[in-house]
């Protein structure tokens, strides 16, 4: 029987279809690389924010319509795990519905499935608590990995007042490290160049098993790995940024100077109301430790607009913020209010059209911005690894400081012929918005 996934929203979920995968070969599945080869669709869903939600519907029914009256289709993730039952009772073109918590029961339930007069099934267990380290043993590997996501803990301990992520995922876990460094040595037997630790907060990890933070521990034993480049640090909260993990970051040649830390805001009046654990005060005595040890640190945020209660001096507040602290990658996202989090329940909900022209306001200065950092850049040779070649034979690739899919991509000329995976030294000749040009020497 031959299984394909289809998987939404964040590295977490393709970390998750990945286990999965690796589940159903070892019982003698097949992963399907198209639909139309398939027995069996798989949806992995994303429910974090209203926009994911309505991509996951939307994503739904056209496997739906694809599935004709001989395939099954199974919707999994986190949408499932937030409204299994009303999934269920909404969507009978679908065969079964799967938590987030409930992969390792793929083989039996696809057994169950394919039999005479099965029935549609709902499997949404909440998150087992003595299962702490979710070990991915048996994680599918794509041809050519020379990139990959390694998940070193699940589930979060912060109680944002905006975000479902605990309820969905459950309480934080930390990975052992013993399971960790395992992973990432079959990473790095397999191809793999650049690790890209995530977690829904690094710099939590190791607090649950020793009762402080791990994380920089774990990264000088990750550094040890031979055949890893790379390593990129993503979701990192700043009031757990330690000088240890910074002196860390600056001695570590593998470490990418690039971390992403989700601000959210730098009004502490709507910061409190987020329950976030940082104050304006804070995020920029961070920001400075960080560009003094590591001058050449790159820094990705992410800032929520039009949270319950912004007013305008809030919002002045943030956009003087971002403006002042020119950071080199930044998303902004208008406040989504979800159901079954706190501030879905606060009064004085923003208006959608002030929440887009606040957005548009930041984004506009960023624009600007990161134009100017780029020029910065003009002249220099940089590290690029290689994502893609095009057919009039230039590169696409990224430097130290971008993450795949979400940060700034190089197009350079090559001197060779180049696979993905390959690093070479770029000189930058062009600067864009959000894109660098340039020429392989």
């Amino acid at each position: 029987m031959k299984v394909y996934f289809d998987t939404l929203g964040c590295p977490k979920n393709f970390n998750d279809s990945e286990m999965a995968m690796g589940i159903l070969e070892e019982k003698g599945y097949e992963i399907a690389e198209t639909p139309e080869d398939a027995d069996v669709f798989i949806v992995n869903t994303c429910g974090f924010i209203d926009d994911a939600k309505k991509e996951s519907i939307s994503e739904i029914f056209r496997m739906a319509e694809q599935k004709g009256k001989d395939r099954k289709l199974i919707v999994s993730g986190c949408l499932v795990q937030r409204y299994s039952q009303e999934l269920f009772d909404e969507l009978p073109e679908v065969d079964g519905f799967l938590g987030v918590n409930d992969y390792d029961r793929l083989p039996q339930l696809l057994d169950q499935m394919t039999k005479p007069g099965s029935e549609r099934f709902v499997v949404s267990n909440p998150c087992d608590l003595t299962a702490i380290e979710q070990e991915q043993e048996h994680r599918h590997l794509p041809e050519n990995l020379y990139t990959a996501y390694l998940k070193i803990a699940e589930g979060c301990d912060n109680a944002c007042a905006y975000c479902v992520i605990p309820r969905i995922r459950g309480p934080y876990r930390s990975r052992r490290p013993e399971a960790v460094m395992e992973e990432a040595h079959r990473l790095a037997e397999a191809g793999c160049r650049e690790l890209i630790l995530i977690a829904q907060d690094l710099t939590y990890y190791g607090t649950d098993l020793r009762g402080k933070p791990a994380l920089a521990e774990l990264l000088r034993s990750l550094c040890r790995i031979d055949g890893i480049q790379w390593i990129r640090l993503m979701y990192c909260y700043e009031d757990r940024i330690t000088d240890e993990l910074i002196q860390t970051i600056a001695e570590e040649e593998k470490i990418c100077n690039y971390i992403d830390i989700p601000i959210q805001h730098a009004s502490d009046r709507i910061l409190d109301r987020m329950n976030r654990h940082s104050t304006e005060a804070s995020l920029r005595g961070t920001i400075d430790r960080l560009r003094n040890a590591i001058p050449d640190i790159h820094i990705r945020t992410t800032l929520i607009v039009g949270f319950p209660g912004e007013t305008d001096e809030d919002f002045d507040i943030l956009y003087r913020f971002a403006e002042d602290e020119r950071f080199a990658r930044l998303g902004v996202f208008p406040y989504s209010r979800e159901d079954g989090t706190v501030a879905a329940e606060m009064p004085d909900q923003i208006p959608e059209e002030i929440k887009q022209q606040r957005l548009d306001s930041i984004m506009m200065r960023q624009m600007e911005i990161s134009l100017e950092n780029n020029r910065s850049k003009l002249g220099q040779v940089l590290e690029v690894i290689v994502d893609e070649t095009d057919e009039d034979g230039s590169c696409i690739g990224r430097t130290r400081y971008d993450a795949p899919d979400i940060d700034n991509s190089v197009i350079f000329t090559p001197l060779r012929e180049h696979c993905p995976g390959d690093i070479v030294n770029v000189e930058i000749l062009e600067a864009f918005d959000y894109d660098l040009e340039g020429r392989e020497v």
